[in-house]
């Protein structure tokens, strides 16, 4: 018997969440039949048929909009208790209740496109809008609904999450620190459906190339930082870190992978540090042109000031890169200090640009076997294990189809003791 499930993300396909038409991939090639839906339109595209979203709810048409209306009102009953939520308690401001309200009434147009599709279950990527979409979807079609929680959308944007926990039948979620966190912060929160599903990067045969040797003022320290240009990711500190280096005369190159809201900031940022000779906004860098701008790069850095576990980290470690990243969430369960890549204290400009003038220190060591270079090669080595291990693609996609397929197919019965994390 077929399982029929539909999955939902804010925005399908996106160049910048991959990990969400992998799992759709992945639970097709186990036999699962999956209808994929996006909140609103990408302007990524689909480059091909398998990648479009068979759902898109914005905008939604007036005809749909009316339909979900008289299903809100014939299954009252149901509905009850989550609009009692939005209007009455937890502590979010007037804005948001609006806000949820309309994603209420956009859950059952999302519903009605949804009848008659011999749906089992939901899942949804993300605790933002979409999350409460196919909550309010799944209520009002009498089937269950489970989520995928990573970072910002636990720690910074979390309006209504102790609804959606209470309802979901299980919460994936990428880090320890996230699970943890869900559990302290929401105590009524039954713990055995929190579980930890990391995500992974492809982990290829190509050897990592050896640390190149900066020998001196000569040879340009190069680092390069990945990710989309938003406050979150804190490019600013990035820049400003590059003002100091360039007060203390060292001979560096910074390049920006990413496209995004905060581009134009960051110009004005770097026109006002000056340092147009020395930081480069290379704009949005197609992922198959990403390896030569890994193999360039000295370092790899990330300054977010909230994140899951980046799939920049695990891709720069995959290729055997050296990193630096703040200590923060789930970064410390991939980035081990000093073992696999080196942590900084968030915030901290101080220790991030003596960190940075360390590892170019350490690359300008010896070949000797106890010199700082031959410990940064260790490093190297530990930190393509750590990812071959721990966060290999192929691997956690088997765990979370087999998780999946355990908790949502037609025997979903739950083992005993189940492992909670999914590696």
């Amino acid at each position: 018997m077929t399982t029929t499930v539909a999955y939902l993300a804010n925005e399908f396909p996106s160049a910048v969440e991959p990990y969400v038409l992998e799992e759709i991939e992945e639970l097709r090639r186990l036999g699962v039949q999956v209808i994929a839906g996006s909140v609103r339109r990408t302007a990524d595209g689909a480059s091909a048929s398998n990648d479009a979203p068979q759902i898109v709810l914005r905008p939604p048409q007036a005809v749909i909009l009316l339909r979900a209306l008289w299903l809100c009102i014939g299954h009252m009953r149901r509905m009850r208790p989550l609009i009692s939520r939005v209007l009455f308690h937890g502590r979010e401001g007037p804005t948001k209740r609006i806000k949820a309200l309309a994603h209420t009434w956009l859950g059952a147009c999302y519903a009605v496109l949804l009848e008659g599709s011999g749906i089992k279950h939901i899942h949804v990527h993300h605790g933002y809008l979409g999350s409460w979409i196919a909550m309010v979807a799944a209520r009002l079609l009498g089937v269950e609904f489970s989520m995928t929680l990573h970072g910002s959308d636990v720690l910074l944007h979390a309006a209504y999450l102790d609804k959606k926990l209470e309802n979901c039948m299980f919460c994936l979620t990428v880090s320890e620190y996230n699970r943890n966190y869900i559990l302290e912060h929401y105590p009524k929160v039954d713990a055995e459906k929190v579980v930890v599903a990391r995500l992974g990067v492809e982990v290829g045969e190509r050897l990592a190339p050896p640390i190149r040797r900066v020998r001196g003022d000569g040879d340009r320290f190069k680092f390069l930082a990945v990710g989309r240009l938003h406050a979150v990711k804190d490019h600013a500190f990035l820049i400003r870190a590059c003002a100091q280096l360039c007060g203390r005369k060292v001979n560096f190159e910074c390049a920006i992978a990413g496209e995004g809201p905060e581009r134009r900031n960051l110009e004005f940022l770097i026109r006002k540090c000056g340092v147009e000779e020395r930081v480069r906004l290379l704009g949005h860098v197609p992922r198959e042109r990403m390896e030569s701008f890994y193999d360039q790069a000295d370092v790899v850095v990330l300054t977010s000031r909230s994140e899951g576990i980046p799939l920049v980290l695990m891709e720069a470690m995959a290729r055997g890169k050296i990193v630096l990243a703040p200590a923060i969430t789930g970064i410390p369960e991939l980035v081990i200090p000093g073992k696999t890549g080196f942590l900084y204290e968030a915030g901290s400009m101080e220790e991030f640009v003596s960190r940075l003038l360390l590892i170019r220190l350490q690359m300008s060591g010896s070949e000797d076997s106890l010199s700082p270079g031959r410990q940064l090669d260790q490093i190297q080595h530990a930190a393509r294990m750590q990812v071959c291990e721990n966060f290999n693609r192929r691997r956690r996609l088997e765990s979370f189809g087999g998780f999946f397929l355990q908790r949502v197919g037609p025997q979903a019965e739950r083992a005993p003791h189940e492992n909670l994390v999914l590696q």
